[in-house]
């Protein structure tokens, strides 16, 4: 195992330290060009990530690859044990880690920062528990002979993940990956790298060296160079819709396994006998509208009955009109930045469409910070739009802000149709007292992640994935370990 470093005690120690490095064979080894990382909430220049070229992945691939069969042959308990220490090591930082997520996300470090750092510690710890269950089967098919399956490693993993929620879907690809004896070579999020690099090099120290590697850079280069690079065995993307469709390809070029997490359009259901309030509450946490609407599973479609549409829009409308958006490091901040101007700009021209739109409406809710030291241009407030029809652009596409499409439903059969008209099936919600209704909808709607009565994000030991173009495989539970990180082994055997 690598020796324990010295745990930087301040935001500041962690983006000079990890200035134009990969973490590569456990040490922090120079890039040769890099990337300015700013953070949203100023327009400040934090640090400088890598931007690493084809051979600096390649340098990597290599360091996972050495280090695997030795990582393989460790007890599968051992491992767990190790990764699990790993966790709470995490745990036990928790807070420098979500301090430089606030900075580099932009998202409020107490309504979202802290939470997805105690997340990803609790899934990488849950992973760790299961190294016990990486086991095959007896089979009985000749009692002469003695038939069984085992449970092997696939080699080098490619984990790609996004800047939305980079630490708990890192926790969902690392930790079932490395437990079942794989290495891991992850490309950081190029516009939220730290905090990745802090939780990865925090967990390195209770790993051996190579099994965990991380570089940085675009896309285009960094990770098309990782993707396609021949040493890998398996491939794990959670972004866009359009590259996890081109990484699809990649990876059946090569013919190896790739599992995504994609786009989602979540529809809400909410029924005539639902609890009000709870509908309102669930609105609001299950938009995620204190992650600026920046999430996959986001309820950005929310089908309210008519005879509770006055009451539900005025209820939300109060509750939202109280969410304080600024500073992300603030303590009474719910709602911090957009990530970026691109990000920013896709939203706007979504909001314009909608206010195009004849006989709909657009209403903005909360105030937008006023503190000088911020820079005014990532902040949106939560936007609610009424009135559009239900191919509208803003009801078809992903959107990936804090803007929601509320529209009224009176006939039970024909909204689980609509809830149902897009190509995503990510995530949806159904709010009613009738456990009738609650077993008919959740059997009729088509996507893989379905709550009843609330909108709980992801959770370990909770199997979470989507149908259609929101993507391939499942994560978050002992499935998702088994049937995407390792492959299974028929052995047959006769003495006779």
């Amino acid at each position: 195992m690598t020796t324990q470093k010295q745990i930087q005690t301040a935001p500041d120690e962690v983006f000079a330290n990890y200035r134009q490095v990969n973490l590569i064979n456990g040490q922090r080894v120079p890039a040769k060009a890099a990337l300015d990382v700013l953070n949203p909430a100023t327009g400040l220049v934090l640090g400088q990530a890598a931007a690493s070229d084809a051979d600096e992945t390649a340098a990597a691939v290599a360091s996972a690859k050495a280090a695997q069969v030795a990582w393989a042959q460790v007890p599968a308990r051992e491992r767990g044990k190790r990764v699990a220490a790993a966790a709470r090591a995490v745990a036990q930082n928790a807070e420098l880690i979500a301090q430089v997520l606030a900075r580099e996300t932009g998202k409020a470090i107490r309504t979202e920062c802290r939470g997805e750092v105690a997340v990803a510690a609790d899934i990488i710890e849950f992973y760790g528990g299961l190294g016990s269950e990486l086991k095959g089967q007896t089979v009985p098919y000749n009692p002469r002979m003695l038939t069984m399956t085992t449970r092997e490693p696939l080699g080098v993993v490619a984990a790609i993940v996004p800047w939305n929620v980079p630490l708990v879907l890192f926790a969902l690809k690392v930790g079932p990956a490395l437990v079942a004896g794989n290495s891991v070579v992850v490309k950081s999020s190029e516009e939220a790298p730290f905090a990745t690099f802090l939780l990865a090099e925090i967990m390195m120290a209770h790993l051996p060296a190579g099994v965990l590697n991380i570089v940085n850079g675009t896309g285009a280069v960094c990770g098309n160079a990782l993707t396609g690079h021949p040493d890998i065995a398996k491939i794990t993307f959670t972004g866009s819709e359009a590259v996890g469709e081109a990484i699809y390809k990649v990876g059946a070029s090569r013919i190896i396994p790739v599992s995504l997490e994609l786009g989602g359009k979540s529809p809400m259901i909410i029924c005539e006998d639902a609890d009000l309030d709870k509908a309102v509450a669930g609105a609001i946490s299950g938009m995620r509208f204190t992650r600026q609407g920046q999430s996959c599973t986001a309820a950005s479609r929310i089908y309210v009955h008519d005879s509770l549409m006055d009451g539900f829009m005025q209820r939300l409308g109060e509750q939202l009109d109280r969410l304080v958006i600024g500073d992300p490091l603030d303590e009474a901040t719910d709602v911090g930045t957009i990530i970026n101007a691109r990000q920013t700009a896709t939203i706007a021209g979504y909001v314009a469409q909608a206010e195009a739109t004849p006989g709909a409406t657009v209403t903005r809710y909360g105030q937008l910070p006023k503190d000088a030291a911020l820079s005014p241009d990532l902040f949106v407030q939560p936007t609610i739009l009424t009135g559009l029809p239900d191919d509208h652009p803003c009801i078809m596409e992903e959107i990936f802000g804090p803007v929601a499409v509320v529209q009224g439903w009176s006939d039970y059969d024909e909204v689980i149709d609509r809830a149902n008209s897009t190509h995503y099936g990510l995530a949806a919600s159904v709010w009613t007292r009738s456990l009738q209704v609650a077993l008919d909808s959740t059997s009729r709607l088509d996507a893989g992640y379905v709550q009843v009565n609330q909108n709980l994000t992801i959770q370990p030991n909770v199997s979470y994935g989507g149908f259609g173009r929101s993507g391939l495989g499942k994560e978050a539970s002992l499935e998702a370990m088994l049937e995407h990180f390792t492959r299974s082994k028929t052995i047959v055997m006769n003495f006779d």
